[in-house]
């Protein structure tokens, strides 16, 4: 059985012990920690947040990866594993399996403190973090759904494979598990958020933006319901009213400084460390994870240069053109190391090299899971299936206001013309655009609503660039992915294609765990 990858936090309250070997408990109830006490559940919750992330491996799968030279190395296999599509064995930082791991391990403190909770006869002293461990549970399940399951489609639910929901603590060692399906995940992560959203208080948490506060849970919901998508886009008025408690009356108020941002040094950790600030009013909620994201995203290190975010595959986002001009008017510029084929935005960075023994370190990264930035881009989709284009436009406006030197009005008719015209990108005939053709499992109007959808996707691809979101709109819109080989930023080889009926688009869950009897994706 190999040694479970633990949060040091889980260790300090004497939490259970979990493991994703033959099950997801390898001790019984009676050697957890007891909570008997309102404090002891307010701690507990600390660990009901995954210590892993899903950005590498959405980065890794997306068009927002190629392949450089093969002269270049990586830094771990699990890289190569991802950047090809393969199931990887592999099961250290980053993989798979420490995302199933870290994600039920999160879930068992949520039910661990929902039970407590109701052994001390449901309080409503503790409401505040009943409400924290429902929210917690769903965002987990919602994790792991969309890793390791189809992207939600309203036709097909009923029959794709979803995740072992776990709604309460397991009381026996090796317990059979079923996945059961997709459409009834998503039904008990919205029950879950129904009844645990109420319940927040910010006030119970002594810095918010590191738990699910008010903000970061009306941005989760948000963007929940927009990936809930139903056939008559009744969900999109969910997804506006709850973005609405995000953004307030003025979004431009909330939304982030980028041109502060823009005048810091993009050497060091400068840049990294300001997007990351617990005290920026943008950051909604920022997690702590073991992950060696930043060294393999951020191009201020010389790590895992082979496969990496190059020039080219800026001309598709932070190299782009836009509404607004060229990407010279971005108020925060890519940037551009010397000998290095990376190319991004200083955002998300290695962060403390924590010693080890032996004289290595121990990377982890903070990622801000919910930002105003991200979320006002989930209302202007919306207000798109809903047709309220003018008010689509005027989030796009408060975008293009915040992250550019451009200062024009958005209008309906300009995102027409300007998406409308633009080529869609064909590598074959030498075009490189933002643009690609746009395949959903549910009805897309063409013209002004497709338009929308493409300059949508555009913004939230430059915003969100290194933190895993572009893997979600490829699978949500089935958009084709190339595998493209460079030499020098000069195309050699298409190595791979993956279109949207390709099995690969839904991450395999470790192979331990299909051991263990649960079903397998298909492959």
């Amino acid at each position: 059985m190999r040694k479970n990858i633990i949060h040091i936090g889980l260790i300090l309250l004497l939490a259970p012990c979990y493991t994703a070997c033959s099950s997801f408990l390898d001790e019984l109830p009676d050697n957890r920690t007891e909570l008997d006490t309102e404090q002891s559940i307010a701690n507990i919750l600390v660990s009901a947040y995954p210590q892993s992330t899903n950005c590498e491996i959405g980065e890794l799968y997306s068009d927002n990866t190629d392949e450089n030279s093969r002269a270049y190395g990586y830094w771990q296999k699990v890289e190569e594993d991802l950047y090809n599509w393969k199931d990887t064995y592999e099961e250290g930082q980053d993989t798979p399996q420490a995302l199933w791991d870290a994600c039920y391990a999160a879930i068992a403190s949520s039910n661990h403190a929902l039970q407590g909770i109701k052994n001390l006869g449901n309080p409503t002293s503790l409401n505040p973090q009943k409400g924290e461990a429902l929210v917690c549970r769903a965002y987990a399940h919602f994790m792991l759904a969309t890793t390791f399951c189809q992207a939600y489609n309203s036709n097909t639910a009923e029959q794709e494979l979803g995740i072992p929901y776990m709604e309460t603590l397991q009381t026996t060692v090796a317990p059979h598990y079923e996945r059961g399906t997709l459409a009834s995940v998503y039904r008990k992560i919205a029950a879950d958020l129904e009844e645990g959203i109420p319940l927040i208080n910010d006030d119970a948490y002594s810095i918010p933006k590191y738990h699910f506060n008010k903000k970061a849970a009306y941005a989760f919901a948000a963007r929940f319901y927009l990936y809930y998508m139903q056939p008559d886009f009744s969900n999109c008025k969910k997804v506006v009213e709850y973005a609405n408690l995000v953004l307030g009356a003025n979004a431009d108020e909330v939304l982030r400084d980028w041109k502060y941002l823009g005048t810091l040094s993009p050497n060091g950790d400068v840049q990294p460390n300001a997007y990351i600030d617990a005290s920026e009013p943008a950051n909604l909620l920022l997690l702590s994870t073991s992950s060696t994201l930043g060294g393999v995203i951020d191009a201020g290190y010389g790590l895992c240069m082979r496969y990496s975010h190059n020039a080219v595959t800026g001309l598709e986002d932070c190299y782009s053109t836009g509404l607004w001009g060229a990407y010279t008017r971005f108020r925060q510029q890519p940037f551009e190391p010397s000998r290095s084929p990376k190319i991004s935005f200083r955002r998300i960075t290695l962060m403390a090299k924590i010693a080890v023994s032996g004289g290595g370190f121990y990377p982890y990264a903070m990622v801000p899971a919910f930002t105003t930035d991200e979320t006002l881009i989930t209302r202007a989709e919306a207000y798109t299936y809903l047709k309220q284009y003018d008010k689509a436009a005027a989030d796009i406006t408060s975008w293009q206001k915040s992250f550019t030197t451009h200062t024009q009005t958005i209008t309906p008719e300009m995102v027409d013309q300007f998406y409308g015209s633009m080529k869609y990108y064909n590598l074959n005939e030498g075009v490189i655009t933002p643009k690609k053709t746009l395949s959903p499992d549910f009805t897309l109007e063409p013209g002004r609503q497709t338009n929308f959808i493409h300059c949508i996707l555009h913004l939230r691809r430059i915003t969100t660039l290194g933190e895993g979101l572009r893997w979600q709109d490829i699978r949500r819109y089935g958009i084709t992915v190339q595998r493209r080989y460079f030499e020098n930023e000069e195309l050699m080889d298409i190595t791979d294609t993956m279109d949207k009926n390709d099995l690969r688009r839904v991450v395999q869950i470790p192979a331990n765990v299909i051991a263990a009897g649960i079903e397998a994706n298909p492959r």
